[in-house]
């Protein structure tokens, strides 16, 4: 089981923008996915992007794109996710988490170990 660790959430005002990190303990594996998802008040989590650990191989739900970058430093066990632009929709808790699929896969079950999340609040 891998341990992941979220951080650098905060109160920014749309347009701002945010960099998240998730430090894990424990071993990715070259074909391992790390995700981010997000749970805003009243909403169900949902898939915000992913990277394939080995490939750096990147995916984003079409309501980031352009505006989120998901990157990882495979030397400091380390996912980030730049928000840049940031919308008041994009509030919400925002969680790493671990899949060990064999393909991409943008639905939480599919992702084994999780983060204790980071809050991102916008303000208008």
């Amino acid at each position: 089981q891998v341990q992941l660790a979220e951080s650098g959430g905060g109160l920014v005002q749309a347009g701002g923008s945010l960099r998240l990190s998730c430090v894990a303990s424990g071993t990715i594996y070259s074909n391992d996915f790390v995700g981010w998802f997000r749970q805003g008040p009243g909403k169900e989590r949902e898939f915000v992007a992913a990277i394939n650990w080995r490939l750096a191989k990147t995916w984003y739900t079409d309501s980031v794109k352009g505006r989120f970058r998901i990157s990882r430093d495979a030397a400091e066990n380390t996912v980030y996710l730049q928000m840049n632009n940031l919308k008041v929709e994009d509030t919400a808790i925002y969680y790493c988490a671990l899949s060990k699929s064999a393909y991409i896969d943008y639905r939480a079950e599919s992702y084994a170990d999780w983060g204790q999340g980071t809050q991102v609040t916008v303000s208008s």
